[in-house]
């Protein structure tokens, strides 16, 4: 479990205020100038050596990221940094804690942030249904730039860094950078093709860019202040780091929870969630990032870590680290068949594979869930996912992909059962 000592998000129930003078005493804005006055390619490489990697999903290297920025911005063609505040992943709901109760935190690490990429300005954007966390957010802001902290010579460092706040209009598909990127602009949200331009050489208004999610950017300025060796210390190696975990489903009390990477599922699930509803021998299955990962069975959960690898390694994923469980009440055929008909309906359509095939396997799963069906056709569903599976522009054809994999993967005996039952009349 985490050492309370090592807690960054230490407000993140909301129990105390949100407003500077507050987080000022919880340590945020700690002599944010000397921060700064470590330069911009000290400030990557201390991210770099952290050990840090996106909290969005991809779980890429931050500071790698952040390195491929431009070191001279022109004028004409300025830097940006762009936060992903979109959480549109079913089960995830960490940052809207963040955005409530922790907003500085975010907006001083988007000036550390931006300051090592040499950015002009940061543009948060946040999903259209957020709209008492984007104004917890505005409030904020608007105190750091009477405070001197961001705005014209940010904290006395002679650096002019600008904060705005963008709000969208509630797509799963906004939640990809590069469709984030389109909204953000005035366009329809969808995805752009890379390559052969990613953001960091053609981003938001043809400017170079860098697109991170909220945790990521909200924990720059406690790995600055205690050192990137404190912070890798924490998890595994390559998996380094606090991470805010959801878990939610058939537990006893559902929750968000910030503890060390690498912790067991099954100490994350009994210690924070008060256990699994009925006992852990009721536990069936978990989804462990989001709605997007493959689900695993409980014989899995029962020694796996929650960290990247580890979660690779079974044929899932830590995506959001959003924990979804679920007991043995569960109809997981149709708990799936759910997830395809969100993926069908989010989907924007501009990839023949997504367009398609989203539709086609909620189809399939809609007769999977009666059983009115033949055996043959599991395997033919699970062929069809693997043709959708990184065949589209963006991995909203992974996502629609992976759940049912996961099931037929794990479970494929309730789909047999269900297939023979409705054959029987039963």
């Amino acid at each position: 479990m985490l050492n309370p000592k090592d807690r960054i998000f230490t407000n993140l129930y909301g129990f105390e205020s949100a407003d500077l003078a507050a987080a000022k005493k919880r340590g945020d804005w700690d002599n944010t100038k000397s921060l700064l006055a470590k330069g911009a390619d000290q400030i990557i490489q201390e991210v770099k050596d952290s050990g840090l990697r996106g909290r969005g999903g991809a779980g890429f290297s931050a500071g790698m990221k952040w390195s491929f920025m431009p070191k001279a911005p022109t004028p004409e063609r300025p830097n940006y940094l762009v936060v992903n505040a979109d959480e549109s992943e079913p089960g995830t709901c960490k940052d809207r804690d963040i955005l409530r109760s922790e907003p500085h935190k975010l907006i001083e690490g988007c000036l550390l942030s931006g300051f090592a990429m040499r950015a002009k300005a940061a543009y948060i954007y946040i999903r259209g249904e957020y709209y008492n966390e984007a104004a917890a957010l505005q409030k904020a802001i608007d105190e750091a730039y009477d405070a001197g902290l961001i705005g014209k010579n940010a904290c006395g460092s002679g650096y002019d860094f600008d904060v705005y706040i963008h709000r969208g209009a509630g797509a799963y598909i906004c939640g990809e950078e590069t469709a984030l990127l389109n909204s953000l602009e005035g366009r329809k949200g969808m995805p752009r093709l890379k390559p052969p331009c990613f953001p960091a050489v053609v981003g938001v208004w043809g400017c170079p860019t860098t697109v991170n999610n909220v945790e990521t950017i909200a924990v720059v300025p406690e790995i600055l202040r205690r050192g990137p060796a404190w912070f890798s210390s924490i998890g595994r190696p390559n998996n380094a780091g606090t991470k805010i975990f959801c878990i939610s489903g058939h537990v006893n009390k559902p929750c968000n929870v910030e503890e060390a990477m690498s912790i067991p599922l099954k100490e994350l699930i009994e210690k924070h969630a008060g256990g699994v509803r009925g006992g852990w021998d009721n536990l069936l299955a978990v989804i462990p990032g989001g709605s997007s990962v493959p689900m695993i069975p409980k014989s899995i959960c029962d020694t796996v870590l929650m960290d990247f690898d580890a979660l690779k390694d079974v044929q899932t994923g830590l995506g959001t680290a959003a924990v979804i469980v679920m007991d043995k009440s569960t109809d997981l055929i149709k708990a799936i068949a759910k997830l395809s008909k969100f993926y069908m309906h989010e989907s924007c359509g501009q990839c023949t594979p997504c367009r398609e095939g989203t539709g086609w396997l909620y189809r399939v799963m809609c007769r999977m869930v009666e059983g009115d069906a033949e055996i043959s056709e599991i395997d033919t569903l699970f062929d069809v996912t693997k043709q959708i599976e990184g065949h589209t522009i963006c991995a909203l054809g992974d996502a629609a992909a992976w759940p049912i994999q996961g099931l037929i993967r794990h479970f494929r005996h309730e789909i047999e059962d269900r297939i023979h039952a409705y054959k029987n009349g039963f």
